[in-house]
């Protein structure tokens, strides 16, 4: 465990996200700048204040990631112990201090069959049920399973399951016979039950995985500090057979690695809760977090889709810090496997982040916490400001006969790069924080094994950019349009995406692809290799949905070490003991030369 130092005073802590602040301010005024730079003179001005507030809407989110990549970045290369940066003294507990606190583990369920839930919590329970621990931890199996079949087979899973763990670890099954309030009206459910039988409760979804020791490591955190009332795990994905998975989360591994760790610098103790893999004191949670109604345009009332961050901000109201752990410990999610399920479950936080809005002037909000929901927000509208300037700058040049009148070549190539080097930032700085130090690489499988794996990666997230800004874009104008939006199941299993899906699924990105392409080809065919970058996405959506969700892809990326994991190149005992495909695929093919 990393020794840290004291937290910092009030007044260092005002410093730091002072600092943060006027680089945000000034960042902002720069691009803005490039903006009014690269466009001419000769603009229309309605065009001109159009694409320079569409600008703007896109600049808190990819302005705030990138500060927060290069703080992260900084901490990591230059301090021998980072984490000690960003977390209090009374945080620093060794493996051997008792417990002395009851917690229990909340897994929330919804039509999911057994086997896979089982099979992780068997492995969890393994390393809790030994004396000392196991009588400090109760599990509770919250099912709002609406599937009778489903809901008998739970019952018979979790009843053995409880005779095996009887007198080891506490085990309880319970299946409420609605949804309400969706997550959080499961857990408000559990509080109103059992949660005064309880000091903490470690949240966890279907598809979290976490080890005893790193589950144990936060409870001692919390446990040594009696004013943190949420206290999240870093989260990173598990080995998959997916060509998608690997695809996806070999770059949120990289950029959740600087990226967490500088805003946890400077936001502190008001800090992020991702609703899984985290552990909350429950009696404050119990008292201050109870979700607020919100009230449709019909006036019926409406339940708060994404949860998380919301219980974060009334944690902090009540006067108890929210902090991060920013350093992998050995907690795991899976991800979704192919295009069409990440689209799924990114739409679903679109709706529950939009929902926001109407959370802005809660009282005794700090200002911190209505800056999160805020940044939140914007997340997701600036997707659609993306596709209007993408839409509008593409009509804009087509309508000019000279390309210098709508824009300055050189001073538009600059803005292009500054905002793809900004935009993309969090995943370099992870790279080159890996570069940079030898046993990294090594854990990633080699220098250039590294090195192919981040090409690919990155000509994925390019590719994957625009797609996902057209989808926010569809999804929010169909939101202001009166549709609903709600939590569904998501497939967890390896599938192949048909060719007749993706089509009716990515019709209109291709469209827009090839609409904006041609009219660049017929007006200025100069620009459209630079456009490209944007355009190709949209125009490859249909066959890189099927490709990505091709089996022998993944296969073929496993069995030549491509896009693994750590996890993969040496897989720890917990892992190996949930029987993955992945692994179980690697220890099958032919270990390749080892750099």
């Amino acid at each position: 465990m990393n020794t840290f130092i004291n937290n910092p005073s009030s007044r260092a802590l005002t410093a730091r996200r002072s600092v943060f602040c006027a680089l945000a301010v000034c960042t902002a005024a720069f691009m803005l700048w490039l903006m009014h730079e690269a466009l001419s003179p000769e603009t229309p001005t309605t065009l001109y204040v159009a694409l320079m507030v569409l600008l703007g809407f896109t600049l808190p989110w990819m302005v705030v990631g990138f500060w927060n990549a290069v703080i992260g970045l900084l901490l990591c290369q230059l301090s021998t112990e980072p984490t000690a940066s960003v977390l209090p003294r009374e945080m620093d507990i060794t493996d051997t201090e008792p417990l002395t606190t009851s917690t229990a583990i909340l897994l929330c369920i919804r039509n999911e069959t057994p086997e896979r839930i089982e099979r992780n919590l068997e492995t969890m329970l393994k390393g809790l049920a030994v004396p000392g621990i196991g009588e400090h931890f109760h599990l509770y199996v919250l099912s709002d399973t609406s599937d009778s079949r489903i809901a008998e087979q739970e019952q018979a899973c979790f009843d053995s399951m409880q005779r095996r763990w009887n007198n080891r670890v506490g085990i309880t099954y319970r299946c409420r016979t609605d949804n309400t309030g969706y997550k959080a009206g499961n857990i408000a459910e559990f509080c109103q039950r059992w949660g005064a039988q309880h000091d903490f409760a470690l949240t966890l979804d279907v598809d979290s995985f976490m080890t005893s020791g790193a589950i144990v490591r936060l409870v001692r955190m919390m446990q040594a500090s009696p004013r943190l009332g949420i206290l999240q795990g870093l989260v990173v994905g598990l080995p998959s057979t997916s060509a998608f998975t690997r695809l996806f989360q070999y770059g949120m591994r990289l950029g959740m690695r600087s990226f967490t760790m500088g805003s946890a610098w400077w936001q502190a103790d008001c800090g992020p809760y991702w609703g899984h893999n985290a552990v909350i004191r429950l009696a404050p949670f119990i008292e201050h977090c109870e979700l607020p109604a919100l009230t449709s345009r019909d006036g019926t009332t409406r339940h708060i889709l994404s949860h998380d961050q919301v219980e974060a901000v009334l944690m902090r109201r009540a006067g108890f810090e929210v902090r991060v752990f920013p350093q992998e410990d050995e907690s795991w999610e899976e991800n979704p496997t192919t295009l069409t399920e990440y689209i799924g479950r990114d739409l679903r936080w679109c709706a529950g982040n939009l929902q926001y809005i109407h959370l802005l002037t809660l009282p005794g909000l700090k200002f911190m916490n209505r800056y999160q929901l805020a940044l939140a927000i914007f997340m997701f509208l600036g997707s659609p400001a993306w596709i209007a300037m993408l839409i509008l700058g593409t009509l804009a040049l087509s309508l000019t006969p000279n390309a210098a009148d709508f824009a300055k070549s050189a001073e538009s190539l600059t803005l292009l790069i500054v905002a793809l080097l900004m935009w993309y930032l969090p995943k370099i700085a992870g790279a080159v924080d890996v570069l940079l130090r030898k046993e990294e690489r090594a854990r990633f499988g080699g220098g250039w094994r590294f090195g192919l794996s981040l090409t690919l990666e990155m000509l994925f997230s390019i590719l994957m950019t625009p797609i996902t800004w057209l989808n926010h874009t569809i999804f929010i104008v169909g939101l202001v349009l009166g549709k609903k939006a709600g939590w569904t199941a998501q497939s967890r299993d390896d599938h192949t995406i048909a060719l007749s899906d993706a089509v009716r699924q990515f019709w209109p990105h291709t469209l827009l692809g090839l609409v904006l392409s041609g009219l660049l080809l017929a007006t200025h065919p100069a620009v459209l290799p630079y456009a490209l970058i944007f355009f190709s996405g949209l125009l490859l959506s249909i066959p890189l949905a099927v490709l990505t969700s091709l089996p022998g892809l993944g296969r073929w990326m496993i069995a030549n070490r491509l896009l693994s994991l750590p996890e993969e190149i040496n897989p720890p005992e917990a892992l190996l003991a949930l029987d993955l495909k992945a692994l179980n695929i690697l220890q099958t093919v032919r270990p390749p030369h080892q750099p």
